[in-house]
């Protein structure tokens, strides 16, 4: 069976890796060029894996593009696997494939189709995560289900990175038993139930900056929601110099310090304690962006301030 592989992030790799294992070692992959890697902070580069079977590299800014068209059209596919790409295929790309066209999305379809859906379900208190494999039509992962997982999340402690690698780790599983079905013949499809949709509006980076005066049950849930793989939460130095919040925790010292949102009310070695809106803390474990830790507030008057 021939396969046309597109993909650019971390899920990709993780995906041609399990397929090639088993053996569906695609006739063509389609990715970013490398000097567009910025595009995505989950970038993975397929160029070395695809050296390593022997497969040839089509680079695009566009799969719709008439030299992407007529690359993929070239090597013939049976099926097109679209993993991990963030644009919509036109009709014309996705009618190369003489079966059709598969796409990936890191949720339980029909709900949280869209845009950013990682971070929307930890924002949301979701308590359940999936991966879902489908065929691409003309709306927004509204095409009939191919294969799908579903998994329990814990929506006080799952971390971006933690949900990721639990969808890519279930779609490594998927999407080889999916070509092996396929290539005996079989066509799962599974029609989506539109009134169990929701839409996910998309995220940019800017709506990461943490508003300290918010409770600290909503931050704790941005920063989990907006770190690793994603960029992480922002806030201002007393200098204002942004600072990159990573990971945090809420204080173990619940009621003990009064201030304001936003002061520093302790400092232990790298770890920060910040004043929410709510008369809670948060005690930052991982940071990125300054050489060292905001002061004291007494001290420096180290006030960390939204955007």
């Amino acid at each position: 069976m021939k396969i046309v592989f597109v993909g650019s992030v971390e899920g990709s790799q993780r995906a041609l890796s399990a397929i090639c294992t088993r053996g569906h070692v695609p006739s063509l992959i389609v990715t970013l060029p490398p000097e567009k890697s910025a595009r995505h902070s989950d970038y993975a580069d397929l160029r070395p894996m695809a050296e390593a079977h022997g497969v040839p590299v089509h680079t695009t800014l566009k799969s719709d593009s008439d030299e992407t068209c007529a690359a993929v059209a070239a090597a013939d596919p049976d099926v097109t696997l679209v993993i991990g790409w963030s644009q919509i295929c036109g009709p014309r790309f996705r009618g190369l494939a003489r079966h059709g066209t598969i796409g990936f999305h890191p949720a339980p379809l029909p709900r949280l189709r869209g845009r950013g859906v990682i971070p929307w379900a930890i924002l949301r208190g979701e308590t359940e995560g999936g991966a879902t494999l489908f065929w691409l039509d003309d709306g927004v992962d509204s095409g009939p289900i191919a294969a799908q997982r579903r998994f329990e999340i814990d929506p006080e402690t799952v971390t971006a990175r933690a949900l990721y690698d639990k969808a890519t780790g279930a779609l490594a599983e998927m999407l080889p038993d999916l070509l092996d079905q396929l290539q005996s013949g079989a066509r799962p499809s599974r029609v989506q139930e539109e009134a169990e949709a929701s839409l996910c509006a998309r995220r940019r980076p800017e709506d990461g900056w943490i508003d300290w005066s918010a409770p600290a049950i909503q931050i704790d849930r941005l920063i989990r929601a907006v770190g690793p793989p994603y960029p992480g939460a922002l806030t201002r130095l007393p200098g204002g110099e942004p600072l990159t919040i990573l990971a945090a925790r809420r204080s173990a010292r619940e009621g003990y310090y009064i201030g304001m949102p936003g002061q520093v009310q302790a400092v232990t070695g790298r770890n920060f304690t910040v004043y929410c809106g709510d008369d809670c803390c948060l005690e930052v474990t991982d940071w990125a962006g300054a050489a060292s830790p905001p002061a004291l507030h007494s001290q420096l008057g180290g006030r960390l301030s939204p955007c």
